[in-house]
């Protein structure tokens, strides 16, 4: 009867579960990073792979293509994760940052996002070439999941290619995501990443908002800001040139 009664309350306040269950799993990822990794893998890092791990188990048990929204139990994940909340959370990464130091990056700032995307883009590229795709859809697909894993997948759907490409743009884009939370705090010293200005440069280079932002929060949490708003920036100037820009010129080498 009391289950019946929790599971009734559960299924009509969905969103209030979906934030309850991410925030327990974010709690066991940060403990698992403090116990197992003392740190140096970033909880956030942790928490990402885990999401992505219970999505995959979500789908295999019910057969759905929504992950743990599958489960009508969880259905309020798929509220909590869809555009609405994604975007409030991206604007979100911008507070705290002052105007000042903004000003202070200049030029090297914004042109360190437009030489990111780029960068990161014709990498993917090539090593989508490498595996064996030659259509000009799928090798820009994958040069932008090489930029992000939002990126790729919006370049993806604009361009009509199949899920299983769109699926190793994602998968690109999450192995650099952790990468760069990993390398982020070991490299940091080393590359001056101490001051708002090297933040915003660096994220403007980086791109992936998780993964900066983690590494950053890693490095100096103050820093967090600076890097997540240019790896922001990063993000929406990606999902323009990606479909558009870039996608021409691929179509224009591979003929």
């Amino acid at each position: 009867m009391m289950a019946d009664t929790l599971a009734a309350v559960a299924r009509t306040n969905g969103l209030l579960v979906a934030f309850a269950f991410v925030g327990l799993v974010v709690w066991v990822s940060y403990a698992l990073s403090d116990r197992l990794t003392g740190g140096r893998l970033h909880g956030s890092a942790i928490a990402v792979a885990l999401g992505l791990l219970l999505a995959y188990v979500g789908g295999a048990v019910t057969g759905g293509d929504a992950g743990l929204a599958d489960v009508p139990l969880l259905a309020g994940v798929g509220v909590l994760g869809g555009a609405m909340f994604r975007d409030f959370a991206i604007v979100a990464t911008a507070f705290g940052a002052r105007v000042e130091d903004m000003k202070e990056a200049g030029l090297v700032g914004a042109a360190s996002v437009v030489i990111g995307v780029v960068a990161s883009f014709a990498i993917g590229g090539l090593v989508a070439v490498a595996f064996g795709y030659h259509d000009a859809v799928s090798i820009s697909t994958i040069g932008a999941g090489a930029a992000t894993y939002i990126v790729g997948p919006v370049t993806g759907a604009a361009l009509g290619a199949s899920s299983d490409v769109v699926a190793l743009s994602v998968a690109a884009g999450l192995v650099k995501a952790i990468l760069v939370m990993v390398a982020t705090p070991v490299v940091a010293k080393g590359i001056g990443l101490d001051n708002p200005q090297s933040a915003m440069i660096y994220g403007g280079l980086m791109g992936t908002t998780s993964g900066v932002a983690a590494g950053l929060a890693a490095t100096d949490p103050k820093l967090v800001p600076y890097g997540a708003m240019t790896a922001t920036f990063y993000t929406g100037v990606g999902c323009l040139l990606a479909p558009s820009v870039l996608f021409l010129a691929v179509r224009a080498l591979t003929g």
